[in-house]
């Protein structure tokens, strides 16, 4: 389970997270919430990409608000950015093998792990194609085998689904769900697709000016009149 307890994050005088607990224990969690609302400062927290004022989020038994950047990254902490970071003059293949050339594993290890998850996202027949010559849905998926290689503990997505189409979206929610099972990691994704958040996660937090205002089941709650009110435009009885 990661549990995130009591953090809040300031930057000047604009309170950017205040005081936010949540207890992620499913396979596949959202985080949502309107354009300002905090949701990608708490990955960047997650990440150590932000500092806080106070709070902790532990996983395992671990703080990882303890670790650097590149400790967390070896626990087993992965994350994808809106921008998928895809080099251009390397391959499918070389993309994903870099995130694990420096694993302490035997090479033909690596390379077997890497044709798995590139067989996982459905890249496996275009490992040998520049990230030049990718389209953008490509990209994403060679940017998400690069998240599951170097056993991860840990996966996040921030707004994967970003300019795509329905059945680019619905790929990539099934790929999603598919995650935990091949890698025992526990997902966290941010999206503002409502329909991709309900058909994936299981459970998710909403963000509104820094706070948490609805977490638990999905569905209860984007049927709550707040998360309503807040994120979808509607007035709250």
């Amino acid at each position: 389970m990661l549990e995130i307890r009591n953090v809040t994050v300031r930057f000047g005088g604009v309170i950017a997270l205040n005081d936010v607990s949540a207890s992620f224990g499913r396979a596949v969690s959202g985080i949502i919430g309107p354009n300002g609302a905090g949701k990608t400062t708490l990955m960047n927290v997650l990440s150590g990409f932000v500092g806080t004022q106070s709070g902790s989020v532990t996983r395992d038994g671990q703080d990882l608000l303890r670790l650097a950047p590149h400790r967390r990254a070896h626990w087993g902490l992965r994350r994808s950015f809106q921008k998928e970071e895809i080099a251009d003059d390397l391959t499918v293949y070389e993309n994903v093998l870099v995130q694990i050339d420096h694993a302490r594993a035997v090479s033909g290890s690596k390379q077997a792990e890497v044709e798995t998850m590139l067989e996982l996202v459905g890249m496996a027949s275009r490992a040998g194609k520049l990230g030049a010559d990718l389209s953008g849905f490509e990209r994403r998926l060679t940017d998400v085998a690069k998240c599951l290689v170097g056993k991860p503990r840990v996966v996040m997505f921030d707004e994967p689904a970003g300019g795509m189409s329905v059945d680019e979206t619905r790929q990539l929610g099934v790929l999603i769900q598919q995650i935990h099972g091949a890698t025992g990691a526990q997902v966290l994704v941010i999206d503002h697709d409502v329909d991709l958040i309900r058909e994936v996660c299981e459970e998710t937090l909403v963000l509104d000016f820094g706070r948490r205002i609805a977490f638990g089941p999905t569905d209860d709650v984007l049927s709550d009149p707040k998360v309503k009110a807040a994120y979808l435009g509607t007035e709250e009885v």
